[in-house]
């Protein structure tokens, strides 16, 4: 089991839950004869972990081995279904609960997802209604028991994304419902739950090869209502998309960096009735690649929809205003405290960088864009995002360069994902254009849509574009990029973004190593970088609207 710096003896007792398929109420975790509480640093690495929970013991090194028929055990006495939370958002998971239990009674068994790539099951009601789709964790793609061959990784190794770890997407199905305040961006309710049936998949042995008998067994899963659709927005056409939809699918986009949003996984249903024909609404789903441990390319299908380019509206403001991303963190900590501090520290930045960026006035396209990367002769560049961030840990370190760290030590933990080998170039690429862009946006193109806004008259003001340095210490580009053609994967799910090829994808950028002095200092010289990042972007999409405006045939 890799473990972060932030875990405590309460979140590796829930990570070993999730792995094990164990119940940890009433039990303890020791290392050796020492009980552990809170503080692991007596941990090593490679040390055994001991999971107590009354006389039944299991070693998290000897998962399968189990007391003999003669020892007293405790019967695990919860029901099929039992829901891993406590929030009072669960109130429509706890209803279908109790349908699908009532319908397993009655013989009405759940049937098996056939597209994607993970294991997945639609569970059904006592009309044979597929009312949730359910997805245990251990058949996610590389996983363990994964169903349809995408198998050869350990829970807790990098999976699909390299900063989303295998066995971890189910945990972010359910913090981006728990996220998704008074139902703002509509996703489908969403909790992780324990769950027993005989449907579920169990891979005989390290090849991956299924196990022919089919036993009652107990998996932790993400358990999301199933919503009646008629397709999705691969198969309709954006124009007629609600505004007000696409953008606050958008923003929760923004705020959970989703790396994954295309059109297979926005449901559209139509709306029935007097007065609504013609007029569908839009069901976001599969949010188990975002809230990544670090910064890497997101993907967003909305980024070129006319929708997006459309001003956020009062209503709108006022929600991004409200938020409060300190809260979000005490909130899913609570409810889910197997969530790395990595993913929380990705939710913080992108919360501010979203409400500083509407209240500077930029609307969702430019938003999306300044987080989105290029390709560039194959190669990723980083995103406006990444810049700021590049900048910011770089005032970061000229603060620190006079009370330098503490090297770790042997003993301390390393981490699969933290301490990536990744190569340096000090050279200043960028320093001859602005700090801002990906590349896209070289001084030499701000400087000609700067005199073309001179020309046409639109005033003084445009003329006075606050820059950025550009940063002294810029990754190197062609030792950091990753080209997407030398990676594949077949598949047979019917809807698949680019971000599905499986791109080792670069981090040009981490947060997870800052201490908490540090990430605060961080924070600080992130906001005080935006406003002339905002302004920059503002003055750059003057100049494309000069040359390219949107057309007005289009109706919302």
């Amino acid at each position: 089991m890799e473990l972060d710096r932030g875990d405590n003896a309460h979140t590796v007792k829930r990570r070993l839950q999730i792995a094990l398929n164990v119940p940890t109420e009433e039990s303890s975790l020791t290392f050796g004869d020492m009980v552990l509480k809170n503080d692991l640093s007596a941990v090593r690495n490679d040390s055994p972990l001991l999971l107590t929970r009354n006389i039944l013991h299991r070693s998290s090194s000897t998962p399968c081995l189990s007391p003999r028929g003669n020892d007293i055990q405790q019967k695990d006495k919860s029901g099929p279904i039992e829901i891993l939370g406590q929030s009072d958002c669960f109130y429509i998971t706890k209803q279908l609960v109790r349908d699908i239990v009532k319908a397993i009674k009655m013989g009405v068994d759940p049937i098996p997802v056939h597209s994607g790539l993970g294991g997945a099951y639609y569970f059904r009601n006592s009309r044979g209604e597929n009312v949730a789709i359910v997805k245990p964790t251990d058949e996610e793609p590389f996983a363990p028991n994964n169903p349809k061959g995408f198998v050869g990784k350990a829970l807790g190794q990098p999976g699909l994304k390299r900063s989303v770890r295998v066995g971890e997407t189910g945990i972010r199905e359910v913090a981006a419902y728990l996220l998704d305040y008074d139902h703002f961006a509509n996703v489908p309710p969403t909790a992780l739950v324990k769950i027993t049936h005989s449907i579920f998949n169990v891979n005989d042995g390290v090849n991956g090869n299924k196990a022919h008998n089919k036993n009652l067994v107990s998996k932790i899963a993400s358990f999301q209502q199933f919503i009646k659709h008629n397709f999705d927005a691969s198969d309709h056409g954006t124009s007629s998309f609600p505004v007000s939809a696409v953008h606050r699918i958008g923003i929760l986009d923004v705020r959970i960096f989703n790396t994954d949003r295309h059109a297979g996984n926005l449901l559209v249903r139509k709306l029935d009735g007097v007065g609504n024909f013609g007029h569908v609404e839009l069901i976001p789903i599969d949010h188990g690649l975002s809230l990544p441990e670090t910064l890497e390319d997101p993907y967003f299908e909305w980024i070129h929809w006319p929708q997006a380019s459309i001003p956020f509206s009062d209503d709108e403001l006022d929600y991004i205003r409200k938020l409060d991303p300190v809260r979000d963190c005490e909130m899913l900590r609570r409810e889910l405290p197997m969530i790395r501090e990595a993913c929380l520290r990705v939710l913080v930045l992108c919360t501010i960088f979203l409400k500083e960026a509407a209240e500077f006035g930029l609307c969702l396209a430019e938003i999306g864009e300044m987080m989105s990367r290029e390709f560039r002769a194959g190669e990723e560049e980083p995103s406006e995002l990444e810049i700021i961030c590049i900048e910011a840990r770089r005032l970061v370190e000229e603060r620190e360069v006079f009370s330098p760290k503490a090297g770790m030590g042997d003993d301390e933990f390393l981490f699969d994902i933290d301490c990536e080998e990744t190569e340096y170039d000090f050279t200043p690429k960028m320093a001859a254009g602005i700090g801002f862009g990906n590349g896209r946006y070289p001084l030499s193109k701000l400087e000609e849509s700067i005199e073309e806004a001179e020309e046409s008259d639109e005033g003084e003001e445009e003329q006075e574009v606050a820059t950025l340095p550009a940063p002294e210490r810029i990754p190197s580009i062609s030792k950091l990029s990753m080209s997407l053609k030398n990676s594949s994967l077949d598949s047979s799910s019917g809807h698949r973004s680019a971000n599905e090829q499986l791109p080792a994808s670069v981090s040009f950028v981490q947060l997870a190593d800052l201490t908490e002095e540090e990430w605060m200092v961080f924070l600080e010289k992130f906001q005080d970088l935006l406003k002339p990042a905002f302004a920059s972007r503002k003055s750059i999409t003057l100049g494309q609207k000069q040359r390219q405006r949107l057309g007005t045939s289009c109706q919302f």
